[in-house]
């Protein structure tokens, strides 16, 4: 077997891996609350005249249908097995099951995550190697400036200082993903829906109008879940690139009259991929994790609408396990993907993977 194909298998397997590691520790949190407790999701009296006895008999026999009383291993499978058959369970708060439910509010969350990664990797990247190629020079001043400012102030605060900003004072911007009136005229009118994405869909109904609208809307939320990443990826990118500069392929290469773009983005750029690419690996899983903060922040209803719903009285033991193999799933994807990419672009990752 050649061996890029034994990375790319190693890399597949892992993920189900991790995710059974992952959900079986997560599940064995579950069944440390009795099942008497976790019943009355269940079943919600509706006879107010039920005496007590009538009331135990009706909660014992839901936690026999729902297998609360098994053992670990046994009501762990059932709930895989749900996994499996694509329903991930039933969601006794939603009163639907868990994936149709996710799969429902995922355009909105794919949106901004997608315009998320699109503004701070590219931003991250250039401004980080322009920065350390320019070490101590005006361009790496500013940057380094403005670096400390986006990560001195944490998302909800930064949400805030925007809204305060950008809506209440100036009104360039709002909460939400959508204008209410725009809306409600989509509604009212043949406007479908093809990937769930506004910015896209405008597009695809030659509804400018609506891409325009949801491109203000999601201003705020994407620069709020973007700057400290920027910042983040920025840093480590420019102190590669220093680290980088130094190095004497490089003296050699600007010796023999390489120019400097060319000596910066072709020699030393793709030599600082490695420890960018982990950062940015670490950045994208917690962007993933925190875009729900900020989708509550800013009234922007996605899967944190369902998060909050399932969670606002007795929380929903099925709904937590399905927005966690949610996440963990996203996640793990997405770090295949980027281990992936830089085992292609890496050369010395390459090497080491095919040796």
């Amino acid at each position: 077997m050649p061996p890029f194909l034994k990375f790319l298998l190693r890399r597949i397997v892992a993920i189900p891996i991790t995710l059974i590691i992952i959900t079986m520790l997560l599940y064995a949190g579950v069944m440390l609350t009795p099942p008497e407790v976790r019943v009355t999701l269940y079943y919600i009296p509706k006879n107010p005249n039920m005496t007590e006895e009538q009331i135990a008999r009706a909660n014992e026999n839901y936690i026999e249908i729902y297998h609360l009383r098994d053992p670990f291993l046994i009501q762990y499978s059932y709930w895989l097995k749900s996994i499996l058959q694509g329903t991930w369970g039933y969601s006794p708060v939603l009163r639907e099951d868990v994936l149709p439910a996710l799969l429902e509010r995922t355009p909105a969350t794919a949106e901004l995550t997608l315009y998320s990664l699109l503004l701070f990797i590219p931003l991250g990247l250039v401004s980080g190697v322009v920065a350390g190629w320019n070490q101590r020079k005006g361009a790496d001043n500013v940057f380094r400036l403005a670096a400390f400012i986006a990560t001195s102030f944490p998302p909800f605060i930064l949400s805030i200082l925007l809204i305060a900003v950008f809506y209440v004072g100036l009104g360039w911007f709002a909460p939400s993903r959508l204008d209410s009136l725009l809306a409600l005229d989509l509604a009212s009118q043949g406007y479908v829906q093809y990937t769930g994405l506004y910015t896209l869909d405008g597009l695809l109904n030659l509804r400018l109008d609506v891409t325009w609208d949801a491109l203000r809307h999601l201003v705020m939320p994407v620069v709020t879940l973007s700057l400290y990443h920027w910042a983040t990826l920025g840093r480590i990118t420019r102190s590669s690139i220093i680290a980088e500069r130094r190095k004497e392929y490089i003296i050699a290469a600007k010796a023999r009259g390489v120019n400097e773009r060319g000596l910066m983005w072709k020699h030393a750029f793709r030599n600082t991929l490695a420890p960018s690419f982990t950062s940015l690996v670490l950045s994208t899983a917690s962007l993933i994790t925190g875009v729900f903060v900020v989708e509550i922040i800013f009234s922007y209803r996605g899967i944190s609408a369902l998060i909050v719903k399932s969670m606002q009285m007795v929380p929903d033991p099925t709904a937590a396990l399905g927005f966690a193999v949610y996440s963990v799933t996203i996640v793990l994807l997405l770090m295949f993907v980027m281990d992936l990419l830089l085992a292609i672009f890496d050369p010395r990752v390459r090497q080491e993977v095919l040796h």
